[in-house]
Parts: C-alpha cells; sequence; structure tokens
C-alpha cells in the first residue's frame, strides 16, 4: 500500500519539544478521526486500503468502510478461517505513519494532551519544552488472544505492589500498573475470539468503550482513553463456549459478517497468497484445491457450524507440494512439480482439520476421497473442455499400462506414454512447458478419463497408480 498522507513533517525536520510542534502546525486528531481521514484519502484516491484482503470487495469492506467513517468500534463474526485477524491488523495501515508523544510517556500521549500525573507535571514543569519522540504506526496496534484464564488485570490494570512497597497510598493513581487497554492509548486495540472472555472480565470493558475510563480496585482513574476498540467472534461461540453479553454487544457500533471467498479465482488466489510451497504445484491442482474445499463446504456430511477454513486449503497445497519435493528428491529429479498423483497425500494428512456429523464416523476418509473426485472432474471439465480425448483413450487401450506414482518420474512417465499430439493439445490449454508440468498435464487428462469411465485405474505395487 501506498504511504498515507500525514500531517506530520519529514523525519529530518520532526519538532523535538512542544513549542517546535506548535509551531509546525501540528493538528492533533484523535485515533478515529485520524482513521476516517486516511480512509477518506485513500478512497478519493483509487488506492486500495486493504492490501491483501481477497474476497471481501463488495461485502465486508464497504460494511468496514462505513463503520470506520462513523467512527464506531466494531466486532467481526465469522466462521474460523474467514481472514478476521488479517482483515483487523490491516487497519493499522490507516493510522498516520508519525505520530507525536510525549517521550518516555507510558502510555504514549499526545504532546498536547497529557492524561496520566507523571506526564501531567511534566508537561506544566517544562512547558513548551516538554520533549517529544515520534511513534511508528507498527507500533500503535495491539491485539490480544482473549483466553478463559484473561484477568481484569490484563486489560485494564492493577495495583503495583512494587509502587506501594515505595512509600505510595493505595489511592494514588501513580501505583497503577496499566493493562493492555490504556496502553493502546491512540491506538487499535485488538481483541480475537472475544467471547472467550469471563463474562464479568467482559464487564471491565463496559467503562472504556462508553465512558473512556478505566476503574481499578474500587476506584475511578479519569482517564480520557484515546482508542478504537475492534473483536472478533465465531458466532457458534455465542452458545457454545460463550457469548458476549448484551451490554458489551450494544456498545459496538458496527457488528459485520464475515465469509469465505465467494468466487472461485478469489479462492485460488487466497491459496496462492497465503502457501508457502516448497514446489511448484501447477494452476490446474490448486483449482482442484479450491474446488474441493468449497464442496466441503457444501457437504451435508461436514459440520457447517464450525466452518472449512481457509487454512484447510493453503495446508492442502503445502501438503501437495512437499510431495512432490519428496519424489524429486528420492528420484534424483531436477524440478519438484506436483501432479494430481499427490493429491491422495491430502486425504490422510489433513482430516483432522475437518469436523464431520456425528453420523459420518468411520466414513471420514470415504466422503473426502469422494469429493476430491467431483472437484477433479469439475476441474478437468473446465480446463479441458472442448479437447477430443479420445486420441488418449485409444493409446492407453492398445498400448502398455500407463504406470505413475511416487517412484515414477516426470521424465520416465513421458517417455513410457504413447507420441500422441492430443497430449501437446492438452499441455499447451494447461501452459504446460517443462517435463514436470506435461507430466502433470497427462496425469490431469488421465484422471479425467477415468472419473468419465472410459479408462479404468487400479492400485499398482509400492503405491502404484495403473491406468489401463
Amino acid at each position: 500500500m501506498e504511504r498515507v498522507t500525514t500531517t506530520q513533517e519529514p523525519k529530518d525536520a520532526r519538532s523535538a519539544i512542544v513549542g517546535e510542534l506548535r509551531e509546525s502546525g501540528h493538528v492533533q486528531r484523535s485515533v478515529k478521526e485520524e482513521i476516517r481521514a486516511n480512509l477518506l484519502a485513500a478512497l478519493q484516491d483509487g488506492r486500495d486500503p486493504w492490501p491483501g484482503i481477497v474476497g471481501f470487495e463488495d461485502t465486508v469492506e464497504p460494511q468496514l468502510e462505513r463503520a470506520l467513517i462513523a467512527g464506531h468500534d466494531v466486532v467481526l463474526l465469522g466462521e474460523r478461517g474467514q481472514g478476521k485477524t488479517r482483515l483487523l491488523r490491516t487497519l493499522t495501515q490507516l493510522l498516520d505513519e508519525w505520530t507525536p508523544v510525549i517521550d518516555g510517556s507510558e502510555l504514549g500521549e499526545h504532546p498536547y494532551e497529557p492524561i496520566t500525573p507523571a506526564s501531567i507535571r511534566r508537561a506544566t514543569a517544562l512547558g513548551d519544552c516538554l520533549p517529544v519522540a515520534w511513534q511508528h504506526r507498527s507500533t500503535r496496534y495491539s491485539e490480544k488472544l482473549a483466553t478463559p484464564d484473561t484477568s481484569v488485570a490484563d486489560l485494564v490494570g492493577d495495583v503495583d505492589p512494587v509502587k506501594v512497597a515505595e512509600g505510595r497510598s493505595l489511592g494514588d493513581p501513580e501505583t497503577i500498573h496499566f493493562g493492555l487497554v490504556p496502553r493502546a492509548h491512540r491506538g487499535i486495540v485488538a481483541i480475537n475470539e472475544l467471547p472467550d472472555l469471563a463474562e464479568r472480565i467482559q464487564v471491565s470493558l463496559l467503562n472504556v468503550m462508553e465512558e473512556r475510563d478505566i476503574q481499578v480496585r474500587g476506584y475511578t482513574l479519569r482517564l480520557p482513553l484515546d482508542v478504537l476498540l475492534v473483536a472478533s467472534a465465531n458466532p457458534e461461540d455465542y452458545t457454545n463456549r460463550g457469548r458476549i453479553i448484551t451490554p458489551l454487544k450494544d456498545r459496538f457500533g458496527a457488528e459485520i459478517r464475515t465469509h469465505y471467498p465467494t468466487r472461485l479465482d478469489d479462492e485460488i488466489a487466497v491459496i496462492r497468497q497465503e502457501a508457502h510451497l516448497v514446489g511448484e504445484v501447477p494452476d490446474h491442482l490448486l483449482e482442484v484445491l479450491a474446488r474441493f474445499t468449497r464442496l466441503l463446504r457444501e457437504s451435508s456430511s461436514v459440520d457447517q457450524r464450525s466452518g472449512v477454513s481457509a487454512r484447510f486449503a493453503v495446508a492442502a497445497a503445502e501438503t501437495v507440494a512437499a510431495s512432490a519435493v519428496r519424489r524429486a528428491t528420492m528420484l534424483g529429479e531436477a524440478d519438484a512439480v506436483a501432479r494430481p498423483v499427490d493429491l491422495d497425500s491430502i486425504v490422510d494428512v489433513l482430516r483432522g482439520k475437518l469436523e464431520f456429523e456425528a453420523g459420518e464416523e468411520g466414513r471420514e476418509q470415504e466422503v473426502l476421497g469422494h469429493l476430491l473426485r467431483r472437484a477433479t472432474a469439475d476441474t478437468v471439465r473446465e480446463r479441458l473442455g472442448g479437447i477430443d480425448l479420445a486420441g488418449l483413450v485409444d493409446a492407453v487401450e492398445h498400448g502398455d499400462p500407463v504406470v505413475t506414482g511416487d517412484r515414477i518420474t516426470a521424465a520416465q512417465l513421458l517417455a513410457d506414454f504413447p507420441s500422441v499430439a492430443v497430449v501437446d493439445e492438452v499441455a499447451e490449454r494447461l501452459g504446460a512447458t517443462t517435463d514436470g508440468e506435461r507430466a502433470a498435464a497427462l496425469e490431469l487428462a488421465l484422471e479425467g478419463l477415468y472419473l468419465a469411465r472410459r479408462v479404468s485405474k487400479d492400485a499398482g505395487p509400492d503405491g502404484e497408480t495403473v491406468y489401463s
């Protein structure tokens, strides 16, 4: 993303004391005003405010933009693996790149508006000579994974016994050790899986969100906190593990539902963006994995309340790539290119990432295998539709059986297959140029013929697959 235009001066000319900051014309803005201004500037300039976010362009992003422009705190509701945390972390790009703070202040207070007793004393004593430091936007985002053992002290703060032992009274505000939320002053604080917070802990956030102050150990600190509070939750958490208490829900200005990618192209784009592939996975195999994931989300055998995370498809792509690297290493191939034979590896490895309906116990592998075959068949129809594959059928019928598997190199598979023109046509359609890519293309065509019941497929010795 391009750098957001800020009200600060270039780094080499930044002010070192508050007097210089005033002379520079710097204008103080709240964090919500800052985000609103930078978001509107990005929209006006035609820049993407959400780099790396795929599939939300027409649904979630407009809703979130309206909420931020309105200055609302936001909770994102959605099943696992829908990119909620990724979206929340992107909010930092809407902050000013650099912002002034009182040098040495505990809560990153603005030089024009100190809020802690120590900073107020320093500002009064030093006046325009109060030292100023500059804070980067990357440090103005705080994130907390809500767990049942999270305490009020973690989020809000508690009395510091060391400070009490130094001679301060319990009623002295300077005895407080501040928690995550006050330390996010003038920034963004994100709470993941909010319903996992115990209800009594959620209560501690009520004043923060409405009155913007905090209460610790029976007395109130009137700290005018300036924070944007955002959170994520799974809708099922309202009944399974916990719930967001009604007063807290009421204080969020916007509740936005996320979703899995609605378009196949977006599903593939997410896999390509997020997967760390150790070997080459051709586009048509990524499409198979994307279609497989989408079929799982539609299957009555899979518990759709828990969802099928985008991480499933990402892990599947990484597993297929790893299978290709393993084969290439064992057989001495120069390039590791995944082939359809590698798809079988994901059924055993990844079935634990899914939740099945109670009536499907013992049938998990059968369900996954069936849906994987459907995804492969759909990809063959989409990618190779219009190509007459009769030449491949004839070659298989009148020649030796075609053997592939973990012990067969791409060059060996191509050399053993009869020379027919349709192989070149299939390779050209799939953009295959190297031996590995051409072998993957040939295997996809053969698998499509098997699924169309035009050739047979059997398991040979040592994990071989035999088309005949």
